[in-house]
């Protein structure tokens, strides 16, 4: 009886172990999806907050939400590099269209402290020159970076869809 009952607890010990083993497996796939999770929503929290600088016609709020060497592509534009050229450009575009957009992400890709965003946007843009409001769309590239452990624009590159 008494090797009967050893037997059974060795069996019953190894399925514990196991157990445990594949227990700890998929808390660590957990942790790396939730940690992923986590990872966008900051980016998509930082999407959402580029949103409403661009709304708002606010550049000092934009030049937060990027790196101090971040890049702004817009299209038929000159490309602008580091905080002065970013503030330079965002002021001219402020000063030539109001515009009201949103965003809609497609993707978020998360590689360690990079990350990209494949989004587009639609809304309408007021030309303050002329006073008339036409559609706006376009189609995004946004390249992210931790900086001191927070998510900042790197590379903002975007086109017209139309």
């Amino acid at each position: 009886m008494k090797a009967i009952t050893i037997s059974s607890f060795v069996i019953l010990l190894l399925f514990h172990v196991q157990n445990k083993v594949i227990a700890q497996t998929l808390t660590k796939d957990q942790n790396k999806t939730e940690m992923k999770t986590t990872e966008q929503s900051a980016i998509e929290q930082l999407l959402i907050s580029y949103r409403d600088a661009l709304n708002a016609s606010d550049p000092s709020k934009v030049l937060t939400l990027y790196t101090t060497d971040g890049v702004f592509m817009p299209t038929n534009a000159p490309t602008a590099k580091g905080q002065e050229q970013l503030k330079d450009s965002y002021e001219f575009v402020f000063k030539t269209i109001q515009i009201h957009i949103e965003f809609f992400i497609e993707e978020i890709v998360v590689s360690g402290d990079y990350a990209y965003a494949v989004t587009n946007s639609k809304g309408t843009a007021l030309i303050h020159a002329n006073g008339q409001t036409v559609s706006e769309e376009n189609r995004e590239l946004f390249v992210f970076q931790k900086d001191n452990g927070q998510w900042k624009i790197a590379c903002y590159m975007f086109n017209k869809t139309k």
